[in-house]
């Protein structure tokens, strides 16, 4: 290559140096506000227990976040900034003690279930931020401390004959339904989700109940041909929860029912939920979860936010 062509390239590989440089300084004095607001409701527990949270959590889930010096540079800082903000509206720390004993109880659930499914912290978090990883041991101690605030004892006989009694109407009755409790979102109570398979069962032993997941005709086969990720439209789930019940020889069974929570793949009707449609009905009477609140599917989509590689799905068929 002649000189002359040389020092072109070169000067040409400098310029291009200086204005990346330029735009690099550029984009420092572009910040999005992180504010801190006083704590005034600050989560409490035992010190081994909230250091866990503290390390692992806080800097997203509170009002204490610790920005490193190289939190600070952008455009890492625009990315650190979302976190915050999506990760403070999911679960604020900082806000804890202003929710009631039992949301509580279900927020911290929600947290441990999803740190053992490895979806919290985030592994784009971790990876920088090394002592934000939850160990073994750190879960262990999680489990046992949220065990801890469920005092579960066994339930007298009549209360549990009573349950029982209770559910097996519900399951046994074939009432003539004209209309179907719909939410808000449109998406109406599938009273057909009894004649299903299942798909996989899990337990909430910070509210004491138990769950079944039966699958459509649509997710049975996307099982089958291992379909699962992302699942097909037109897949329903229907997670069906019970109390749970423990008589005095430690034996669990099924109590009274509590509701029935569905998931519809639609990712064009749904593509704002991230492709799922949610809905939600309590009691034996099937009263819908949201009435008079459209956007209550939000709420539902950011607990499944961290599973988004799971395509928003926490519980896996079971395998065979």
């Amino acid at each position: 290559m002649p000189a002359e062509a040389k020092h072109s390239m070169k000067t040409k590989l400098l310029l291009a140096i200086s204005i990346l440089g330029v735009c690099f300084i550029l984009i420092q004095f572009v910040r999005p506000n992180i504010d801190n607001p006083p704590v005034k409701a600050d989560f409490e527990a035992p010190a081994e227990v909230k250091n866990i949270i503290t390390r692992a959590c806080y800097d997203c889930h509170s009002n204490q976040t610790n920005l490193r010096w190289y939190d600070k540079v952008q455009p890492v800082y625009w990315k650190v900034a979302h976190h915050i903000k999506d990760g403070r509206k999911v679960l604020n720390f900082s806000d804890w003690k202003s929710m009631p004993i039992a949301d509580q109880k279900g927020k911290l659930w929600e947290s441990v279930n999803q740190i053992i499914q490895g979806a919290m912290p985030l592994n784009s978090y971790t990876m920088v931020h090394t002592e934000a990883k939850v160990s073994p041991a750190d879960l262990v101690v999680l489990k046992n401390y949220l065990s801890s605030m469920v005092h579960s004892k066994p339930a007298d006989t009549a209360k549990t004959n009573a349950l029982d009694k209770q559910y097996k109407k519900w399951q046994n009755a074939q009432p003539a339904q004209t209309h179907l409790p719909t939410e808000p979102n449109g998406i109406a109570y599938i009273p057909d989700y009894k004649n299903w398979q299942v798909l996989s069962t899990s337990e909430r032993f910070d509210n004491g109940t138990m769950r079944v997941i039966f699958g459509n005709d649509v997710a049975i086969k996307a099982v089958k041909e291992h379909h699962i990720n992302p699942w097909p439209n037109g897949t329903i789930f229907a997670k069906v929860a019970w109390d749970q019940l423990q008589d005095t020889a430690g034996n669990v069974k099924t109590g009274a029912f509590k509701q029935v929570e569905f998931m519809i793949k639609d990712d064009q009707k749904y593509a704002s939920t991230k492709g799922w449609g949610f809905a939600r009905f309590k009691t034996p009477k099937m009263v819908p979860y949201a009435a008079g609140n459209a956007l209550f599917a939000n709420e539902c989509v950011n607990c499944h936010r961290p599973m988004r590689n799971n395509d928003f799905v926490f519980t896996m068929p079971v395998k065979h």
